[in-house]
């Protein structure tokens, strides 16, 4: 409790206002004009800054992600199908929710039949890279060490995940999927050959198996330890504006320090396969003097702790958290962590994208897009 008063009382007076730990919520039904009602999520002051994303060929394949959806979808019966499939506008995008209680759409893996399962993790591992898909698998297993632990398997469980797919895979109109589930959810939205990969919320209690069906499964170790190398890296007076002010700027770092801030970054960027991930990392670099850094808590190598970067282009969190379900003292620790990606103003679930698209369908206006982009 006292870390999360901490949390507040530094990102009151911060520049940009966070909605990480929920989904962005509202608008109308799906089909909604996005011009009339835009989609803004997370801002610096509730304006969205405009300009900042551009529909544009990659040269990035998409293919692969939209032949394992439609593989996907193919695999399932007609019922399973219409539960599980929503306009590409539709609102069932915002609808996520990491505690475990949460009613979910789509087809859960529990209920798929082993080649629906196997079909679903193709569609994982075409959309993720081998880090992403690799620890979207360990926080489903230390799901199910929760539930061993607290005897608890309607609630907990390594396969209650649900998959969603928004719009139909095509390599030219919109598109995308949807993985939700306790600690694990994944918004992966696909226009052309441009990928946006957030919100993306991974977490996990506990992160280490210590015992059971999935033991010595750990996850968010790297997002945990590079965050705090970096905090260690910077000079004390540089630790106490990023305690203490509202943030550090990346525009006060030595070259030393900012490659280090950018392979903070990229320790999240990487669940994104290798070809979008540099894309994505060269959004963030062409942003990285107006990208922030905040810290609460202490820097030794045992803390307990919370940090944040933020630019015009992405969000990142990343909190020790309170136990919930795991036996022993209500207080932040390290065996329950949350970590968020967003993209600010107004790109996350790709809506800024989209909003493009439907000014271009009314305009008539052919998308810069890569013939080898799908080939």
């Amino acid at each position: 409790m006292k870390l999360r008063l901490a949390v507040l009382s530094v990102l009151l007076g911060a520049f940009i206002s966070v909605l990480a730990l929920e989904a962005q919520r509202g608008g109308g039904p799906g089909g909604v004009d996005p011009d009339q009602d835009p989609f803004r999520g997370v801002t610096t002051d509730g304006t969205v800054v405009g300009g900042l994303f551009a529909v544009r060929s990659t040269g990035v394949a998409t293919q692969p992600v939209m032949e394992a959806a439609a593989q996907f979808l193919s695999s399932l019966s007609p019922e399973q199908r219409k539960g599980t499939t929503f306009p590409v506008d539709d609102t069932e995008w915002r609808r996520w929710n990491n505690v475990h209680r949460a009613q979910r759409a789509g087809v859960s893996f529990a209920v798929m039949n082993e080649g629906q399962r196997q079909r679903a993790f193709d569609l994982l591992k075409a959309g993720l890279s081998a880090k992403g898909l690799e620890q979207t698998r360990n926080i489903m297993k230390l799901n199910e060490t929760i539930a061993e632990i607290t005897n608890n398997f309607t609630e907990y469980g390594e396969w209650l995940y649900h998959i969603t797919v928004m719009g139909e895979p095509s390599p030219r109109e919109p598109w995308g999927w949807q993985l939700e589930g306790h600690h694990l959810i994944v918004n992966y939205f696909v226009l052309g050959n441009q990928v946006v990969m957030t919100p993306t919320f991974m977490g996990s209690e506990p992160v280490h198996a210590e015992s059971g069906k999935h033991a010595g499964t750990r996850v968010l170790q790297g997002e945990q330890d590079i965050g705090l190398a970096f905090m260690q890296a910077l000079n004390p007076d540089q630790q106490q504006k990023a305690t203490i002010e509202p943030g550090l700027r990346a525009s006060e770092l030595t070259a030393a320090q900012r490659t280090l801030l950018t392979g903070v970054i990229a320790e999240y960027v990487g669940n994104l396969p290798e070809g979008h991930a540099k894309i994505r990392m060269e959004e963030v670099a062409a942003r990285l003097d107006d990208t922030w850094f905040a810290w609460v808590g202490e820097a030794a190598a045992d803390s307990v702790f919370y940090y944040r970067i933020h630019s015009p282009v992405i969000l990142i969190e990343f909190d020790h958290q309170t136990p919930v379900a795991m036996p022993g003292p209500k207080e932040p620790g390290r065996r329950h962590i949350h970590t968020v990606v967003r993209t600010p103003n107004g790109n996350d679930y790709g809506k800024d994208l989209l909003r493009q698209h439907y000014a271009r369908q009314a305009h008539a206006i052919p998308y810069p897009l890569s013939p080898a982009a799908n080939p």
